[in-house]
């Protein structure tokens, strides 16, 4: 072999070293040609399958791998090239180093790359198949084993190039209460993230409102550092994690019911009829297949008010879909107003009665007056 390199770069005119670099590199392209190829026809078989998994694997390997390939045969060349010129000039320990460094790149882009295939992989077949599923926690365990992943690189890079990791621990004690004061915001924000994570007030896609703060909208995300909060009138709001700590902040979403609360007033020419209208609507209640009857229901005559009786009706339906629940309230309203008129009542209006006896007595006084003048 070594003949045959050597005829070749005699016949070439190049030294043979250079070619030996040459064909490595050519070797280490056409490899990476081979594997592209062959990682195009994998993703194509793995879309045609029902699994997400193997799609994720498809993904995590793609490029760490082709970097694996280019780094190794950049390694190798310099391997060649380095005790026969003085510009490369690198010790066959420090390429060893190199060596084994990009092997720990390219595991640790894979192993971060597949974390996340896995990650979308699990949220798209919970969709598929229309399971419930807490986004949230999906989201946040993906960072954390992301991170882990990182660092686990980062300090198996340092040791493989002979960096002492105690200084740097040093150091980051040193800069760390610097560190602190300076982005002491971003760590309130990302304790505030936890915080959100661990207490779970709200999960992505849940309605949230704060009586504190004019903040009302749909979750979108929950980040690190802030959460994204689609207002009803569509604009995002994006809010520091940090501010979930010092607020009071409700869930509609997760309600068990809707309340129906109204007042209904009848004229007080209906007084006679007052109670029947009553127990009708609340017998109508009772009997509606969506109020639910197992939390409070109540029907009662409550209040006489200026123009109108007032009778108090509240129940909870059993719907908590908001679209649903007003077409649940409009069918009890309706209702409601069919029973007073069977009753022969009527929905009072706001009115005045004007006395005019006195006034009229007064008139005649006075007319009497001018005519004794």
């Amino acid at each position: 072999m070594n003949f045959s390199i050597e005829s070749l770069s005699q016949w070439v005119g190049v030294p043979h070293w250079v070619l030996q670099a040459f064909l490595i590199i050519f070797a280490a392209l056409l490899l990476e040609v081979i594997y592209r190829s062959f990682v195009a026809r994998l993703e194509h078989v793995a879309k045609k399958t029902e699994r997400l998994w193997d799609d994720a694997i498809v993904y995590a390997g793609k490029r760490p791998v082709s970097l694996l390939i280019w780094w190794q045969g950049l390694v190798m060349a310099a391997r060649v090239i380095s005790p026969n010129t003085q510009a490369f000039g690198f010790e066959e320990s420090l390429l060893r180093a190199l060596g084994q460094l990009g092997l720990v790149v390219a595991a640790t882009w894979f192993a971060f790359r597949l974390t996340t295939g896995f990650e979308q992989a699990f949220i798209k077949d919970r969709q598929r198949q229309q399971k419930e599923f807490d986004i949230t926690t999906v989201s946040v365990l993906g960072r954390i084993v992301r991170i882990a992943v990182v660092l686990t690189g980062v300090l198996t890079g340092l040791s493989i190039l002979e960096i002492p990791i105690s200084g740097f621990l040093a150091a980051g004690g040193v800069g760390g209460v610097a560190v602190g004061l300076a982005a002491r915001d971003l760590i309130a924000n990302f304790f505030g993230g936890l915080t959100v994570f661990m207490d779970r007030p709200f999960s992505v896609g849940d309605w949230i409102r704060s009586p504190d703060r004019e903040i009302e909208g749909t979750v979108e995300a929950i980040g690190w550092r802030m959460t994204t909060v689609r207002k009803f009138d569509k604009r995002p709001m994006y809010i520091p994690n940090a501010t979930f700590t010092t607020i009071t902040l409700e869930n509609p979403s997760r309600m068990t019911h809707r309340r129906i609360f109204d007042h209904i007033g009848i004229r007080y020419d209906d007084q006679a009829v007052i109670e029947g209208v009553v127990s009708d609507i609340r017998a109508m209640l009772m009997s509606h297949e969506d109020i639910a009857t197992d939390q409070t229901l109540m029907v009662y005559f409550d209040v006489y008010s200026a123009s109108s009786l007032d009778i108090m009706v509240y129940c909870f339906t059993k719907t908590k879909d908001w679209s649903e629940y007003h077409r649940v309230r409009e069918n009890v309203l309706l209702k409601i107003g069919a029973i007073i008129e069977k009753h022969g009542a009527q929905i009072a209006f706001p009115t005045q009665t004007i006395k005019v006896e006195q006034a009229e007595a007064l008139a005649r006084e006075q007319e009497a007056l001018e005519a004794d003048r």
